[in-house]
């Protein structure tokens, strides 16, 4: 398979490049020249890259192959803070996702995937399927939700099957610094405490190298008379194994810092808070066989000792 990527450099799409270089496919990145996480892609013979920021897809031209079976759009601005309700920025990103749909087309590719997110959905109790109501309460998350439907016609249009996978909790080695997991890894070790919320969220998080398998399954079928059945179709991706935050925060405390101390109700729930995710996998799991194969704890270790091999070079 021959497999395009943009947003190559945060936790899934690290794991996605191992994912299909493991399998021997060949992988073009698009990258944001002057990132500071550029160099997390590594020189390997079935990698080129080419630098291409979000807002350069349109006019993007490449001197190289065209015969690309896959596009994987995991690139976005405006992910975190203030900037999820940047209302001009994520209209941008719309039309940004819509210009990465006609470079698949020029690429050759079949099949388009895009990334979504549990933000499309706002704030649900129960399980999160593809057909729950969906009601985004934040700019980052009606953005999403507009892309994906809007790509999926345009790529009807242009030729192309297309899928929309709505991630929720992903962590893993390449996470940003900002995210729960990263900010308490840090805290507890260089602090020795990590103040958090009452811990009484539950919530659904997998570990990036299983949400880079279900991507790598679901751009696999691009090659295949399946297309034609998966096309069209949301997925929601999770562990399907939610846990009290409080749960997973005392996981993160044992493996890297035992002695450090998680002083729970010291921040306030925010005004919008997600109290509930829950991924319903049982469509990755007729259509393609996946399940997740990494516990929690054994995530959290995977990423201290990418830590440590860094530190050790």
């Amino acid at each position: 398979m021959k497999a395009v990527i943009t947003g190559a450099t945060g936790a899934i799409g690290g794991a996605l490049i191992r994912e299909l270089l493991n399998r021997g496919d060949e992988i073009l990145v698009l990258y944001r020249e002057g990132s500071s996480r550029n160099g997390r892609i590594l020189p390997h013979p079935n990698i080129k890259t080419a630098a291409c920021s979000l807002d350069a897809y349109e006019n993007f031209t490449w001197e190289g192959d065209s015969d690309y079976d896959v596009f994987y759009h995991l690139a976005w601005n405006g992910t975190t803070g203030p900037f999820r309700n940047d209302w001009h920025l994520q209209n941008r990103n719309v039309a940004w996702a819509l210009d990465a749909v006609k470079l698949a087309s020029r690429l050759g590719c079949r099949h388009f995937i895009g990334v979504g997110s549990q933000a499309e959905y706002g704030r649900v109790e129960g399980l999160l399927r593809p057909d729950t109501p969906v009601h985004p309460e934040n700019g980052y998350g009606i953005a999403k939700l507009s892309a994906g439907w809007m790509t999926r016609e345009y790529a009807h249009e242009l030729g192309l099957a297309h899928n929309w996978v709505r991630v929720l909790s992903v962590y893993g080695p390449g996470d940003g610094s900002q995210s729960l997991v990263m900010s308490a890894i840090r805290s507890f070790r260089e602090d020795g405490k990590a103040s958090f919320t009452r811990g009484e969220q539950v919530w659904d998080y997998l570990n990036s190298a299983d949400a880079a398998r279900a991507l790598r399954m679901i751009g696999a079928c691009g090659k295949s008379s399946r297309l034609q059945d998966i096309d069209g179709k949301t997925y929601v991706l999770g562990s399907g194994r939610p846990a009290r935050l409080r749960d997973y925060i005392e996981i993160i405390r044992q493996e890297a810092a035992p002695g450090a101390e998680a002083l729970y109700g010291a921040v306030p729930y925010a005004k919008k808070q997600v109290m509930h995710l829950e991924a319903d996998i049982s469509d990755l799991k007729a259509d393609f066989g996946w399940k997740p194969e990494i516990g929690f704890r054994e995530g959290i270790r995977m990423i201290l000792a990418e830590e440590q091999a860094g530190l050790d070079e």
